[in-house]
């Protein structure tokens, strides 16, 4: 029985760790996005569909990143757009958005890079890094 619940949470912790970190992005409007920008924040922004693999395997990057350094959710605003809200938005045409699963850095109003349809770790903590 032991060995049974050992298992368990062996398998069971990674989710929870997934899952923690996860929870520091927050769907958002577009609204939202600009008035953290106005107040001059460093933001990560995630365009993303439900649907979209690419972007899961995004948002499971993102997750490993903040579980592995949760103070990274306490100095940038972690925000998601969904694509199928808010693709034909006109902040999402400002900002040339080209597709889902896009990931966007900014402070402020300032842009500090983009990935486009990137899953590569590195890659992606280099974009959260550079709002630091």
């Amino acid at each position: 029985m032991l060995r049974r619940t050992l298992l368990a949470l062996a398998l069971l912790s990674p989710l929870a760790a997934h899952a923690s970190g996860f929870d520091a992005v927050k769907p958002a409007t577009p609204a939202e996005v600009q008035a953290a920008q106005a107040a001059g924040k460093a933001v990560f922004v995630d365009f993303k569909a439900d649907w979209c693999s690419t972007c899961r395997a995004q948002e499971k990057i993102i997750g490993e990143i903040l579980s592995e350094d949760p103070t990274l959710a306490q100095s940038i605003t972690f925000l998601s757009l969904d694509w199928d809200d808010y693709g034909d938005d006109p902040l999402t045409e400002a900002l040339n958005v080209p597709r889902r699963s896009t990931l966007i850095a900014f402070k402020g109003q300032q842009e500090t890079g983009r990935i486009v349809a990137g899953t590569d770790k590195a890659e992606i903590r280099a974009l959260i890094d550079s709002l630091r």
